[in-house]
């Protein structure tokens, strides 16, 4: 990328992108949770990638946006008026649930928040393409062998290092075939 001023190469931070998946729906316990993981990935300038929608969603981006961080909300619908309020980034898809795919496939890590079969969708995505997963109160069940946490904060701190892990290490070199 060249600058316009003085023909320097520049090269635009960016974040860490981490993942939250959990409930459409929250009780105030697993909304706490949900915004303590939020606040946490904001204080830590990690972009948040979600569904857009309520419950933990809505939650997570509350939390990073009241710490200034930034949150990519991937919409089911058409319209980006549907994003939680602390969606700062809403990508209207018209995919429905497909859009779940995306959701992982835009992080580098993701955290699981409670959760129902939307939730275990997006897990099984992660453990396909080998998308780090860490759980704090998930409810993901045995099938899934994680890193649980009962503290949001650790739960993030593991993300977040999983995350530059998978960014920092050696890179897969593409095999023509």
């Amino acid at each position: 990328m060249t600058s316009l001023s003085g023909g320097q190469d520049t090269i635009a931070r960016r974040p860490l992108r981490i993942g939250v998946i959990g409930s459409a729906s929250a009780d105030p316990e697993i909304w706490a949770t949900a915004h303590a993981v939020g606040r946490a990935l904001g204080r830590a300038e990690a972009l948040v990638v979600c569904g857009g929608g309520g419950g933990v969603m809505a939650a997570a981006a509350e939390g990073a946006c009241r710490e200034g961080g930034e949150v990519l909300g991937i919409l089911p619908g058409n319209d980006p008026a549907d994003a939680a309020d602390g969606v700062s980034i809403p990508v209207a898809t018209g995919l429905g649930e497909a859009r779940n795919y995306l959701v992982v496939r835009a992080a580098e890590a993701v955290i699981a928040v409670a959760g129902g079969w939307g939730t275990v969708n997006e897990a099984a995505h992660c453990m396909k393409i080998d998308r780090p997963l860490v759980g704090v109160r998930d409810a993901l069940g045995d099938r899934f062998e994680i890193e649980r946490f009962d503290d949001p904060a650790a739960a993030v701190a593991r993300a977040l290092e999983l995350a530059t892990e998978r960014r920092t290490g050696p890179r897969p070199r593409h095999v023509a075939r």
